[in-house]
């Protein structure tokens, strides 16, 4: 009896070790390998139409070895790119995040859609909303130069097209030059460069006659 109370014993504190230990360790393989960035876009309290078919991608590192990490999310919205906006912006507010009223936000004018430029931290974000993906396959189907070799291309009808796409962009701020200047040089480290000084050509010289 107590070889088998001791075995039940010893059964269960080597189960509770490996539960408590192991938990853990998924948890935090889970939160290095996930980026914390992505992490929190996804808390972003919107609803869910306004988050449908989420997209994620990035590039560079997360530690800014040689490149710094560029975060992108896609996604889709049931409703009008103005209200999906007026939801992204009051729930990027909530996180904590404060409009950047800054030059080349954006580069190109935008003629359908909000493009507001965001800060937080170390990180500097754009946010997109504009027009659904089946609008775009409209206007790509008018342009003779994008349709297919068939000549016909399957179109959503206008008024079956609502929605609008989300588009998210997120660097380091230290990378994204925009409201930067460039810091001027120090006069006291610039000097001039003096003119050269041209000595007496050598193949002007006349050779000396042997005596």
């Amino acid at each position: 009896m107590r070889a088998k109370r001791r075995l039940r014993v010893i059964t269960l504190v080597s189960l509770s070790v490996v539960v408590l230990g192991l938990l853990p360790l998924i948890f935090g393989i889970q939160s290095v390998s996930r980026d914390p960035v992505f992490n929190s876009l996804d808390s972003l309290s919107v609803p869910g139409w306004a988050a449908s078919q989420v997209k994620d991608q990035g590039s560079g590192s997360r530690w800014c070895f040689l490149d710094c990490r560029f975060r992108e999310r896609t996604a889709q919205s049931s409703k009008s790119p103005d209200e999906t906006a007026k939801v992204y912006s009051a729930a990027l507010t909530t996180a904590g995040w404060q409009r950047w009223r800054v030059a080349q936000c954006p580069d190109q004018p935008v003629t359908n859609g909000s493009y507001t430029c965001w800060r937080r931290d170390e990180f500097t974000l754009d946010l997109w909303v504009g027009p659904p993906e089946c609008a775009v396959d409209q206007v790509a189907a008018q342009d003779p130069v994008a349709l297919p070799s068939s000549g016909v291309v399957p179109t959503t009808p206008p008024g079956k097209c609502v929605g609008s796409t989300i588009s998210i962009k997120v660097q380091n701020a230290i990378t994204d030059l925009r409201g930067k200047t460039e810091p001027k040089p120090n006069p006291s480290l610039v000097g001039e460069t003096p003119d050269p000084t041209l000595g007496p050509d050598p193949l002007l010289t006349p050779t000396p006659a042997q005596s």
